[in-house]
C-alpha cells in the first residue's frame, strides 16, 4: 500500500566494481579537495587495505593532510572531538573514511563537528537538528559489507560514561561518494564475513517491515536480500570470491539505503542496548535478535514478512508455501541460516553464545525501552515484552 507520505533521498554517489579505488583521486578533484585526512584503524594498515587506497592517491599526487589509524571498535565521543582538533590543525579540508561502521560513523561524526566550526559532537546530538554547515567533501571506502554506513543519515557513537550508544541523524551526514571494491573486503575471515551479512538482512528485513517504509526504499531492501541469500554462504566458504564480495557489498549500501529512508525497528532497538551494556558487536547482535523480533511480530507483518519469503528463500519455496505460512516460513529459513553459519564458521545464535548473562537483562531492557528505534517498530513492546524476547534470546 502507498503511503500517505513520504521522504526518500539517495544523494551517495556509488562507484561498485573491481578497481573502483583508483577513481578516487578524481573524485576528489571533482569535489573540489586538496588535503583529505584519512581515518581508518591499524589493523586495516596491518593488513595492507589502506596501502591499496595510498598507493592510487600518490601516482596521482595527492596530498595526504593525515592519517588517523587510533579509531576503536565502538567509536566515542572523544574519539571524534580529538580527530576533530587533529583536522583543523593539520588544516585539511576533505576526509576519506577507509573501514567498518564504526570508521565510517566516527567520519560522520567529525563531519558533523569541522562543518559546524564547533568543537564538541555532543552539541547535535538527536534527529535531524544538524545544518548544513560548511561543504566538507566526503568520501567513504567500506571494508565489511553490513552496516551500509556509506550510504546513510545515521551514526552511532558511543558514550562510555553512560554506557549508552546514541543516535546521530541527517540527511547532511550522507557521503559524497562510496566506492565499493571487491579487495576491501576479501580479507575478511569467515565469522566476521557472516555477521557482517546478517546485519545487512536485519536493515533490509527492518527496513521492508517498520511503520515509515515506502515504495523505494522496499524496493532497495527486496533486492538486498536477495543479493544476499545468493552471495553470503559463498563468501564465507571462499573469502577469496570477489564476485561474491562485490555483491555482499551491493547488497549492505542497497540495505543501507532502504533502512536510511524508512528507519528500522525492535531488533535494532534492543541490539544496540545489547552493545551499549554488555559490548556485543553489532552483527552478532542482529544475528541473534532477528528471529526472535520476527516471531514477536508475526501476528502484525506476517502478510508482510512472507512477501520476502521469495528474495529469502527463492521461486520454489515461495511458490510451495501456502500464503498464510509464508511468514513463519520466512523465520525459519532464518534459523536455519543461523544455524548453518554457525557450523561453517562458529556465528554465535544465543546472548550467551556472546557473554551475556541472565543478570544484565533487566539493564539491557531499560534501555533498549528507550532507544529511538523502537518507535518505528509496528507492535509496540514494553519492558515485559523485551524482558521475553531476551529470555528466549538467552
Amino acid at each position: 500500500m502507498l503511503p500517505n507520505y513520504y521522504e526518500f533521498q539517495n544523494s551517495v554517489k556509488i562507484l561498485s566494481g573491481y578497481k573502483a579505488l583508483e577513481n578516487i583521486p578524481f573524485e576528489l578533484s571533482n569535489l573540489g579537495a586538496k588535503k583529505p585526512l584519512i581515518l581508518t584503524n591499524s589493523m586495516l594498515i596491518k593488513f595492507g587495505l589502506v596501502d591499496i587506497v595510498l598507493s592510487g592517491l600518490r601516482d596521482m599526487k595527492v596530498e595526504i593532510g593525515g592519517i588517523y589509524e587510533d579509531i576503536p571498535a565502538d567509536s566515542s565521543i572523544s574519539v571524534v572531538n580529538d580527530i576533530a582538533r587533529v583536522y583543523k590543525d593539520k588544516h585539511c579540508d576533505s576526509i576519506i573514511a577507509i573501514g567498518g561502521g564504526s570508521v565510517i560513523d566516527t567520519a560522520k561524526g567529525l563531519l558533523i563537528v569541522a562543518s559546524q566550526n564547533s568543537s564538541d559532537i555532543m552539541d547535535y546530538m538527536g534527529n535531524e537538528i544538524l545544518k548544513r554547515g560548511c561543504k566538507i567533501p566526503f568520501i567513504a571506502v567500506p571494508t565489511t559489507a553490513g552496516t551500509g554506513s556509506e550510504a546513510t543519515l545515521v551514526a552511532v557513537i558511543a558514550n562510555p560514561d553512560k554506557n549508552v550508544k546514541m543516535e546521530f541523524i541527517s540527511y547532511n551526514m550522507l557521503p559524497d561518494v562510496a566506492v565499493l571494491d571487491p579487495r576491501m573486503t576479501k580479507s575478511l575471515p569467515p565469522r566476521m564475513t557472516a555477521s557482517t551479512g546478517m546485519d545487512a538482512l536485519c536493515h533490509a528485513i527492518e527496513a521492508y517491515s517498520c511503520l515509515q517504509k515506502n515504495p523505494l526504499s522496499d524496493a532497495y531492501a527486496f533486492a538486498a536480500i536477495k543479493l544476499i541469500r545468493e552471495n553470503l554462504r559463498l563468501a564465507i566458504e571462499d573469502g577469496g570470491n570477489e564476485s561474491a564480495r562485490l555483491a555482499l557489498a551491493n547488497a549492505s549500501l542497497m540495505a543501507g539505503v532502504a533502512f536510511s529512508n524508512s528507519m528500522v525497528g525492535l531488533v535494532h532497538a534492543i541490539g544496540h542496548a545489547c552493545g551499549g551494556v554488555c559490548h556485543v558487536p553489532h552483527g552478532d547482535a542482529m544475528a541473534i535478535l532477528l528471529p526472535h523480533c520476527m516471531e514477536y511480530n508475526m501476528d502484525m507483518l506476517g502478510d508482510i514478512y512472507g512477501e520476502l519469503l521469495l528474495p529469502l528463500a527463492g521461486e520454489e519455496v515461495y511458490a510451495s508455501t501456502a500464503k498464510g505460512y509464508r511468514g513463519a516460513k520466512c523465520v525459519e529459513v532464518i534459523r536455519h541460516m543461523l544455524s548453518d553459519y554457525k557450523r561453517l564458521c562458529g556465528l554465535p545464535t544465543t546472548l550467551r553464545d556472546v557473554g551475556v548473562e541472565e543478570n544484565q537483562l533487566k539493564a539491557i531492557a531499560d534501555k533498549a525501552i528507550n532507544d529511538g528505534a523502537i518507535i518505528t517498530n509496528p507492535k509496540e513492546a514494553d519492558m515485559a515484552d523485551i524482558l521475553d524476547i531476551l529470555k528466549g534470546a538467552l
